[in-house]
């Protein structure tokens, strides 16, 4: 296959005793990083009502992270399109992608990203439902790009302001549904295999099989993996310990992530440390040969043009090695890549 593009994934996380500022900050020492070491992607996630995760409002932390960068893509990873009218969306990335050309995806979910009130908060005064979402997308698509609105009492309208550029868009998916949306209509597709690891195969090559020219020519996807790259096999033993220890944790319902010396002290049975070491279908953690090997065996069986890495640790530093030491490992940068062939609309 061809050298993978990879990509970050930044849900801005807030640390133990820090803020949603310090979040963004880190943000932003991530992405100039990401610029610099080589990789193509960097999107941040759509949450709301959660202490624990910053970016409520990808639109805007992407104006202030593109501003400081480049080359690097950066989108939304993603927007969650229920809850807002097709036609604002299209003006926030118009004007996005007329501040920086060529540089912005605009990835569209469906998920509610927070629990039912906040989303119906999030809805407030909208009446369409979830129902609506493949309307909204195909509406979406055409003011993005100028072209006429699937909604007929919109038709010849255009959203502005007018752009030299159009941005990228992405379906994410975690179940069959979005995804043979995406194929249907011709979109990338980005599969969380974080959420749902034993589908992702199957529904790729489902989107693969059954995709109709729209947006795009050809398929065109990346698969989303959670991942921790440490420098050995004894820092990736802790990582693991910290994993499992939070997993321990939130079935007892107590939140936030244990520290590594927790994750030390913690008296863990043989039979549970060996599970740990062999679960490895929804998170992966080793070392940089351990995990450049299961990102291209996974990208593989997927058939992923890309991939996009979220790494979450207990502190910044960790997750900033982690993606230097991902980046070394598949020597980014070093070779050309291949990219999207977006249709005549």
């Amino acid at each position: 296959m061809a050298e993978l593009r990879l990509g970050v994934l930044d849900q801005a996380p807030v640390y133990p005793g820090e803020t949603p500022r310090d979040a963004f900050d880190h943000s932003l020492e991530l992405i100039r990083r990401a610029e610099a070491i080589g990789y193509h992607r960097y999107w941040v996630a759509e949450h709301h009502a959660m202490d624990a995760l910053a970016c409520a409002s990808p639109e805007i932390l992407i104006t202030w992270l593109a501003s400081a960068t480049e080359r690097i893509r950066v989108g939304s990873g993603g927007v969650m399109l229920p809850h807002y009218s097709p036609f604002k969306v299209a003006e926030w990335f118009r004007t996005l992608e007329n501040l920086f050309p060529g540089r912005m995806d605009l990835g569209l979910g469906r998920a509610p990203g927070g629990d039912g009130r906040t989303a119906s908060a999030l809805a407030y005064g909208n009446r369409l439902g979830v129902e609506y979402y493949p309307n909204k997308l195909l509406d979406l698509a055409a003011f993005v790009s100028g072209a006429r609105a699937h909604t007929e009492a919109f038709a010849g309208l255009e959203a502005t302001p007018k752009a030299p550029t159009t941005p990228e868009l992405w379906i994410l998916a975690s179940s069959p549904d979005s995804a043979r949306i995406a194929a249907e209509f011709g979109m990338a597709l980005s599969f969380a295999h974080f959420i749902s690891p034993q589908a992702a195969a199957p529904i790729m090559a489902e989107y693969r099989s059954n995709f109709r020219p729209g947006v795009l020519e050809a398929p065109y996807s990346s698969v989303g993996v959670f991942a921790i790259c440490a420098e050995d096999e004894t820092n990736a033993d802790v990582f693991r310990r910290m994993r499992e220890l939070q997993r321990m944790r939130q079935r007892r319902g107590i939140a936030g992530e244990p520290s590594r010396e927790e994750a030390l002290a913690h008296p863990f049975t043989e039979a549970e440390l060996s599970a740990m070491r062999s679960r490895r279908s929804r998170r992966l953690i080793g070392t940089p040969v351990e995990i450049r090997r299961e990102i291209t065996e996974l990208a593989r069986a997927c058939e992923a043009d890309e991939v996009v890495v979220l790494t979450n640790t207990p502190c910044f530093a960790d997750r900033l090695r982690s993606y230097d030491l991902l980046a070394e490992a598949f020597s980014l940068g070093s070779a050309p890549v291949r990219g999207q062939t977006t249709a005549s609309l």
